[in-house]
């Protein structure tokens, strides 16, 4: 609970990008001190993290589908953030799809915040929509505190959300550089998307309808209006190893431009799908092995900036429909709960090491949208924690998961390393009972709604 002090005690804690020893001391929901392990802290409620675990900040998920309202049968806040909090994610960004309705208005955003409100057990902050009718009235919704604007290039999925052409993708740059905003982008090229309905079972079929080209295009034409309009951008989702060539070029050149991939990328490859398989369904899609390994090096490079879930659910007969076949499936992974640990799996199976993959789910995504006070443990920074068992040994269940919908692309696989506790400004808001199970639902809703402040537009041509 909050309005008191706490000590949060760990051999292995994540501070200032090293493991080390360290006595976190909690004030009022802030972290006021990170002090030698054994130093006395007065009038404090002890937390000891056990020696076969680690503390670390609270993840941060800045790609997060929650449908709700509209489409809660999908996926509502109350069990996104539950699943959050189960993963270690303390704040996540929820996107302005698949919502009815779509958060394109300060109108839209109010109905959703409504909702998110008495639900969130987790921080929700809030992306804005950039869709051709409202291009030239983003400031409202910038000025009710989204923290950037979300457009596709391909058509999204949903008639709500259209997708934007490259002359609509300029206006947008521009518009948001001139407010001091963000655009994150769906950057796939239409013009080089094949098949439109069934492909069939196999899941070759349905990789050949989206190229490495497709993205790639897309990539480029980001880049070509962010250079333009000095704006702020964003590649969401990258799954095509073959655009980091373009990515590092223009970073070197002073693009302002981050890039973020996620877990199914890094983890499962297209040579492991099976027929049928639909639960593996997303856009883009997971490619091969070589490509998933060529991933790994732009990260470790630091040309990808973060990890996230797209946490994108549907219901299990809306990702069965049309009896497996790739074309007619709903496209989305759910694994916000389990992301993670997946990654760490692979991770540590390649030998890098924890204190490098978890910036990755920290300051990385809360840097791309620009959120303050998280992902870190020091002082002054909001008191988000959560305890990770490093050799935690699970097998996924997608009936256990507290997703609203048991399907998903991780179900049955084995992972290490597993989220114990949660604390939400020094209050648990997750744990692990004795028996290995995650008592998560019924928990009261502790999230508190995020807002942006509203940049000052300078009014001159950007830089």
């Amino acid at each position: 609970m909050t309005g008191h002090r706490q000590v949060f005690r760990a051999r292995r804690a994540l501070v200032g990008g090293a493991l080390r020893s360290a006595a976190v001391v909690v004030d009022d929901g802030r972290v006021a001190d990170v002090a030698p392990l054994h130093e006395r802290v007065a009038d404090a409620q002890e937390v000891v993290v056990p020696d076969d675990a680690v503390l670390l900040p609270g993840l941060v998920d800045s790609h997060v589908h929650v449908n709700d309202p509209g489409r809660s049968e999908w996926e509502g806040f109350g069990s996104a953030t539950a699943a959050a909090a189960a993963g270690g994610v303390t704040t996540i960004v929820d996107m302005p799809l698949n919502s009815l309705p779509p958060t394109t208005t300060a109108a839209a955003l109010a109905v959703k915040q409504a909702v998110a409100a008495p639900a969130a057990h987790v921080d929700v902050a809030f992306w804005g929509g950039a869709v051709p009718e409202n291009l030239g009235r983003l400031a409202p919704l910038h000025e009710a505190g989204v923290y950037g604007f979300k457009c596709f290039l391909a058509p999204s999925g949903v008639d709500e959300f259209g997708h934007l052409d490259i002359s609509q993708l300029d206006e947008a740059m521009a518009e948001v550089a001139r407010l001091g905003s963000r655009l994150i982008v769906h950057a796939e090229d239409p013009g080089l998307l094949h098949g439109d309905g069934a492909l069939g079972r196999g899941y070759d079929a349905f990789l050949r309808s989206r190229p490495p080209a497709s993205e790639a295009s897309a990539v480029r034409s980001v880049i070509d209006a962010a250079r333009r309009t000095g704006a702020r951008a964003h590649v969401l989702h990258l799954s095509d190893a073959g655009s980091l060539p373009a990515i590092r070029r223009a970073r070197a050149e002073g693009v302002d431009l981050t890039v973020e991939t996620c877990p199914h990328y890094l983890t499962l490859t297209a040579e492991e799908i099976p027929d049928g398989a639909a639960e593996f369904k997303c856009c883009p899609p997971i490619r091969g092995s070589a490509n998933r390994d060529l991933l790994w090096e732009g990260l470790l490079d630091g040309t990808i900036d973060a990890v996230v879930s797209d946490h994108s659910p549907s219901t299990v007969e809306r990702k069965r429909s049309g009896d497996g076949d790739f074309g007619l499936a709903w496209g989305g992974i759910s694994g916000l709960q389990v992301g993670l640990s997946a990654v760490w799996t692979e991770a540590r199976r390649r030998g890098v090491g924890l204190e490098v993959v978890v910036p990755w789910f920290t300051t990385g995504p809360a840097a791309v949208a620009g959120l303050t006070d998280v992902g870190v443990i020091a002082p002054g920074a909001t008191a988000h924690l959560t305890v990770f068992g490093v050799d935690d040994a699970f097998v996924v269940d997608a009936h256990a998961l507290l997703h609203r919908n048991p399907i998903t692309a991780y179900d049955r696989r084995s992972l290490r390393g597993r989220v114990r506790r949660t604390w939400l400004r020094g209050r648990q808001v997750y744990a692990v009972d004795d028996a290995g199970t995650s008592p998560g639902r019924g928990l009261v809703p502790a999230g508190r709604l995020l807002s942006a402040p509203a940049a000052i537009p300078t009014g001159g041509t950007p830089a």
